[in-house]
C-alpha cells in the first residue's frame, strides 16, 4: 500500500506542531520547512481540524496547534482521516469488478487481512513517538534546539 502525498504531509504537519509545542505554528513556516506550497497545506489542514487533531487560531498573531496531546494521535487515525480509499485491488471496490472468481477467490480476504494488520500496526504509533528525538527534529525544521516556553493555555 502506498500512502498519498496528502497523508504524508498531514503527518509531517502534525509532527511540526508537536515539536513546536506551546506555540502557534504558521502554515507558511510549516510550508517553508517542508518545501511545499501553503495552498497544499491549507487543503490538508481542513480534515485535520474536522477530525480534532489541529485547531486554528485566527487573527494577526494566529496560527495552528495540536488540538489534543500528540500522545493521543495515532498514525492509524491520521491515515484513516486523510486516505480516501483503502482499495488495494480492484475487487475491494463494490461493483467495479467483472472477475468470475469474485465469489470463490480468497484474494479479497487475504488483502483485507493484510490491510487490517497494516492499520493495526499504525495504531501502535503516535505523533509523540515520531518526534521523541524532538531536539534533532526541531533543529531540522529550523525551530532551534530548545523548545520555547509554553503558551498560557492550550484551550484559549
Amino acid at each position: 500500500m502506498r500512502l498519498t502525498r496528502q497523508t504524508n504531509y498531514a503527518i509531517r504537519l502534525l509532527m511540526y506542531c508537536a515539536v513546536n509545542t506551546g506555540r502557534l505554528s504558521r502554515v507558511g513556516d510549516v510550508a517553508a520547512a517542508y518545501n511545499v506550497s501553503e495552498l497544499f497545506l491549507f487543503k490538508i489542514l481542513q480534515p485535520l481540524v474536522e477530525a480534532g487533531f489541529v485547531e486554528t487560531v485566527r487573527g494577526r498573531n494566529g496560527g495552528i496547534r495540536l488540538a489534543r496531546p500528540a500522545s493521543t494521535i495515532t498514525l492509524r487515525a491520521v491515515v484513516e482521516t486523510t486516505e480516501e480509499s483503502f482499495a488495494m485491488a480492484e475487487c475491494f471496490e463494490t461493483g467495479a469488478v467483472d472477475c468470475p472468481l469474485i465469489d470463490s477467490c480468497a484474494l479479497n480476504a487475504a488483502l483485507r487481512s493484510a490491510l487490517g494488520a497494516f492499520l493495526s500496526t499504525l495504531g501502535n504509533y503516535t505523533i509523540e513517538g515520531l518526534v521523541s528525538s524532538s531536539g534533532a527534529i526541531r533543529n531540522r525544521l529550523g525551530l532551534g534546539e530548545t523548545p520555547p516556553p509554553p503558551l498560557a493555555s492550550m484551550a484559549g
